[in-house]
């Protein structure tokens, strides 16, 4: 008998050593995601779904990249590439103003609507495991409701968070903490995408299929106060009631009840800019990286060193954001959209791979830091009762930017000087449109506290 239960005994210790690593890995995860009253709050499950929710649509990305692009030559890559950006982003570009209205109206779901964004994916992910094997028309439409799915997710994530702020928590710690989780779990990811599309361009799409399952799910565990209207109206992108179609010119003592102020709108306008330059570069460097690639690396190589670069440069303006703690947010954006119109200068001028990777990295610092700015204006400038709707609209309007300026890449001769020439001109016209409105509220001291109705 006691041989028996020495034996039995050394089973059980060789299971829990085995199963360990990745209990201990998910206990680590959890105490983390959950810290400082993110656990109570809820904002420790939005964390943890925004990190489902980056590593499928990495998983998605890798198996299309593989049909899409890598597996033809260039110029017709390019064609393929455009096609697919007409398929699936024009017409999100088309409903995307709707898309925020659509969300204020329906304030009850947002739940359901990110679990159905889950499972949405997860069945098309299903069809385009079908199309990508055999070049099938129905990949298109198929990427084309995972793209509005994404999207759509990404609108209502933006108006959940504040209502899963713990005590003493600002908005832009939340947010911070939120986009550094999505950033984690893509980097995990990646390679693991990568590994399944070695097997085949259908393992990808399988490995999407499951971990959009487990989203579904887990939408549905966020707390039921996600769920509530209760003291929330529609926002208005205006700095006043008398000026709905582009940012006042003069400074305003305070919001009106709807309106976001024009902090907001000018930070909402250099972070278009901002935007922009994120899809131009995307598509930009993808065409010009493969058919010249950085010294002495393939183009693979090239694309992953930009693509880690970016991703680098994402990870550290969120920490540097979350560092800051909402210090003078329109100062901030105003010095970062000058700091990547250098870089962009810069790199246009010399071009070259060191300075196309430190272009990479700027950006993607440059965008996380402006927008955790912005998210600061919005808390500070915007009425309670629509700050919900702010962040969900501004949202909205910063990824329809997103796609304009991935068009413009798509379209641009392949020439990395010329190119980043018109991204410096386009940045330009952001910062300078915007600058004097942002140094005016920050010399006023910003908004008055935003009144609540």
């Amino acid at each position: 008998m006691s041989g028996s239960g020495r034996k039995s005994g050394s089973v059980r210790a060789i299971g829990r050593a085995l199963h360990f690593p990745f209990t201990g890995t998910a206990r680590g995860i959890r105490k983390a995601t959950h810290a400082h009253g993110a656990g109570e709050s809820g904002l420790g499950k939005l964390i943890e779904l925004h990190g489902v929710n980056g590593a499928g649509d990495v998983m998605i990305t890798v198996a299309l990249a593989s049909t899409v692009f890598f597996s033809v030559p260039t110029d017709e890559a390019r064609g393929r590439v455009a096609l697919y950006l007409a398929i699936t982003m024009a017409p999100f570009t088309v409903l995307a103003p709707v898309i925020g209205p659509l969300l204020d109206r329906l304030p009850h779901g947002r739940r359901a609507a990110m679990a159905g964004a889950m499972l949405a994916r997860a069945l098309l992910a299903l069809v385009l495991s079908g199309a990508v094997a055999t070049g099938s028309i129905e990949m298109y439409p198929a990427a084309l409701g995972v793209l509005v799915s994404s999207k759509a997710y990404g609108v209502v994530r933006s108006a959940v968070v504040p209502r899963l702020l713990p005590p003493g928590f600002s908005l832009v710690k939340a947010n911070s903490r939120v986009t550094l989780g999505g950033l984690l779990a893509t980097g995990v990811a990646a390679p693991v995408g990568a590994g399944l599309q070695a097997l085949g361009p259908r393992y990808p799409l399988y490995g999407a299929f499951l971990i959009f399952v487990a989203g579904t799910f887990l939408s549905f565990s966020l707390p039921r106060k996600v769920d509530s209207a209760k003291g929330e109206d529609v926002a208005l992108l205006a700095a006043d009631e008398q000026h709905l179609h582009g940012p006042h010119r003069q400074q305003q003592k305070r919001p009106g009840l709807r309106t976001v102020g024009i902090a907001v709108t000018h930070a909402l306008g250099a972070n278009a800019a901002l935007r922009w330059l994120s899809g131009f570069l995307t598509f930009f460097l993808a065409f010009l990286l493969r058919e010249h690639p950085l010294t002495g690396q393939s183009a693979a190589v090239s694309l992953g060193m930009v693509a880690v670069s970016a991703g680098l440069g994402n990870a550290l303006g969120t920490a540097v954001g979350a560092w800051l703690r909402s210090r003078a947010p329109e100062v901030i954006i105003v010095t970062v959209v000058a700091v990547v119109l250098g870089a962009t200068v810069t790199a246009a001028a010399f071009f070259g791979a060191f300075l196309v990777a430190c272009l990479a990295a700027v950006a993607g610092f440059s965008q996380a830091l402006a927008k955790l700015s912005l998210d600061a204006l919005i808390q500070r400038d915007v009425p309670e009762l629509v700050r919900t709707s702010a962040f969900a609209r501004s949202e909205t309007m910063l990824q329809v930017c997103w796609v304009f300026g991935g068009a413009v890449g798509i379209v641009m001769p392949l020439n990395g000087a010329l190119g980043l020439s018109v991204a410096a001109v386009v940045l330009a016209l952001g910062w300078a449109t915007t600058v004097r409105g942002l140094l005016s509220s920050a010399r006023h001291g910003g908004g008055a506290k935003p009144r609540v109705a």
